[in-house]
C-alpha cells in the first residue's frame, strides 16, 4: 500500500511539471525562433523650422522593422536621446511617441536657440541604418540697448549718426522712419519715408530733423520691434515779424504779433521804447501760442490811447542767446478809414472796418480789374482786429489825372504821413 501511495504522489507531481513546462517554458522556446528581417526607412526625414518657444516634432517611419530597435540622436554632440519608447536623456523638454512600430517621432518642447542642429534616426542593425533631419530655429528680432543710440541733444549745424542694433535668426533688416509720420530730409534736399540700415547719418542738422525717430527691426518672424529714439537739436531764438509798422486810430482794439523759434524753449515778453516790461493784465493781454519750439507772440490792446502810441519789442531769451523784434504802432487820423467800396462797377460811398478798400474814383470793370495792378498798404496789425487797409489801383484812362488828385488828396496826404513821417495836421 505504502508504494502504491508513493506512485500516486510521482504521477500527480509529474503531471504539474509537464504543466508548467507548457505554460512557461514552451512559450519561450518558441520565442527563440527568430525571423530574419530587413527593415528600412520610409521616406526621408523632413527639415523642420520652428520658432523659439514653441514645439518641434521631427518624424521617422520605419517599415519591417522585426526585433530591431531604432533610437534617436543630436549629431552634433553625439547624444543619444530615445531608445524604442523610452527617453534616455536627462532633458525634460525631449520626448517619443511611436504608432504601430512604424512611426517614431522625437518631440521638442519649448524650442531653444541651442536646440538648432542636425537629428539622427538609428536603426540597430548590423551594418546600422540611419537617416538625418535638420531643425532650424528662428527667432524675433530684438534691439539690443547698447550699440543702439539713445535720445540726443545736438546744436544745430552740426552733423548727427542714429545707430539701431537687432539681432534675430534670420538676422533681421533695419528701417528707420519718423514717428510723426513725417518725411525725413536727406542731404540732398530729396524727401523720402524711410531710410534703411543700421545706421542714418544727417549732416547739418537743423531745427526741422529735430523730433521721434523710430528704429523698426524685422525678419519675417513675428512680432517685429522698434525704439523710440528722441533728437533734440539746440538753436539760439530767433524772431520774424510779420509787420514792423502798425497804424491804429484812438480807441480801437489792437493786436501786435511776433514769430518766434528756439530750444530750450525761450522765455518771451514785450517791452516798451524805455525798456519797460509790458505787463499783464488791465488794458494789455499778452498770449503765447506754444507749438514745439515755434513760439506766436500776441499782445492785445483792448483800447488804444495816446500814450501807447510808439515802439514795442518781443523778446525771446533762452541760454545759447537773445533777439527780439520791434513794432511801432503809429497813430492814423480818423479820416483814413473813409473809403470808396466799388463792387460790379459801381462806387457805394462807405466808412467801414475790413481788409479791403478801393480808393474814391477807383472804376473797377472785368478789363481793368484783370489787367490792373493792385498794391496793398497793412496798417492794421491783425486783419481779425479793428485793422484797415488801404489801396492803390490802377485808374482807367479817361479819369482826367488832376481830377483825381484833387478827389483824393486826403488819402495822399495819409499815405505820406506813413511813408515818409510828415507831420501835418489834418484840416
Amino acid at each position: 500500500m505504502r508504494v502504491k501511495a508513493m506512485l500516486c504522489c510521482v504521477t500527480v507531481n509529474t503531471f504539474w511539471l509537464i504543466l508548467l513546462v507548457c505554460i512557461f517554458i514552451r512559450p519561450a522556446l518558441f520565442s527563440e525562433v527568430t525571423v530574419i528581417t530587413d527593415p528600412k526607412f520610409s521616406t526621408p526625414i523632413s527639415n523642420v523650422t520652428a520658432a523659439v518657444g514653441r514645439e518641434a516634432t521631427l518624424t521617422c517611419v520605419v517599415h519591417d522593422l522585426g526585433a530591431y530597435k531604432v533610437a534617436w540622436l543630436r549629431v552634433d554632440t553625439q547624444t543619444i536621446l530615445t531608445i524604442q519608447n523610452h527617453v534616455i536623456t536627462k532633458n525634460k523638454r525631449i520626448g517619443i511617441t511611436y504608432t504601430e512600430k512604424k512611426t517614431w517621432q522625437l518631440r521638442i518642447k519649448d524650442i531653444r536657440e541651442t536646440d538648432r542642429g542636425w537629428y539622427m534616426c538609428q536603426i540597430n542593425t548590423d551594418p546600422m541604418k540611419s537617416q538625418m533631419g535638420y531643425l532650424d530655429v528662428v527667432v524675433p528680432p530684438d534691439i539690443l540697448d547698447y550699440p543702439t543710440s539713445t535720445d540726443m541733444v545736438v546744436r544745430e549745424g552740426s552733423n548727427v549718426t542714429l545707430r539701431c542694433a537687432a539681432v534675430g535668426s534670420p538676422a533681421p533688416a533695419i528701417v528707420w522712419r519718423r514717428e510723426a509720420g513725417d518725411n525725413i530730409s536727406l542731404q540732398d534736399g530729396e524727401q523720402v519715408s524711410s531710410v534703411e540700415g543700421p545706421t542714418f547719418t544727417i549732416p547739418k542738422v537743423n531745427r526741422l530733423h529735430m523730433g521721434a525717430y523710430l528704429c523698426i527691426a524685422s525678419n519675417g518672424v513675428p512680432p517685429s520691434v522698434s525704439k523710440r529714439v528722441m533728437l533734440i537739436v539746440h538753436f539760439p531764438p530767433m524772431i520774424w515779424v510779420p509787420n514792423q509798422l502798425v497804424g491804429a486810430v484812438e480807441g480801437q482794439r489792437m493786436t501786435l504779433e511776433c514769430h518766434s523759434e528756439a530750444y530750450p524753449k525761450s522765455i518771451n515778453y514785450w517791452t516798451r521804447e524805455k525798456g519797460d516790461i509790458v505787463p499783464q493784465g488791465g488794458k494789455y493781454e499778452p498770449v503765447l501760442i506754444d507749438n514745439a519750439y515755434k513760439v506766436v507772440m500776441k499782445l492785445s490792446i483792448k483800447v488804444v490811447s495816446l500814450a501807447d502810441f510808439g515802439a514795442y519789442k518781443c523778446i525771446a531769451k533762452n541760454s545759447l542767446g537773445e533777439t527780439d523784434g520791434t513794432i511801432k504802432l503809429y497813430k492814423l487820423p480818423k479820416s483814413a478809414i473813409n473809403s470808396v467800396e466799388t463792387v460790379d462797377g459801381k462806387r457805394r460811398n462807405k466808412s467801414r472796418k475790413g481788409s479791403h478798400f478801393y480808393e474814391a474814383n477807383d472804376f473797377i470793370d472785368e478789363e481793368m480789374d484783370s489787367n490792373s495792378k493792385r498794391k496793398d498798404l497793412i496798417i492794421g496789425g491783425n486783419r481779425n482786429d479793428d485793422s484797415y487797409e488801404i489801396s492803390t489801383t490802377g485808374v482807367s484812362g479817361a479819369v482826367c489825372l488832376k481830377e483825381m488828385i484833387f478827389r483824393n488828396m486826403k488819402t495822399i496826404i495819409t499815405v505820406a504821413v506813413l511813408l515818409f513821417g510828415w507831420k501835418i495836421e489834418a484840416t
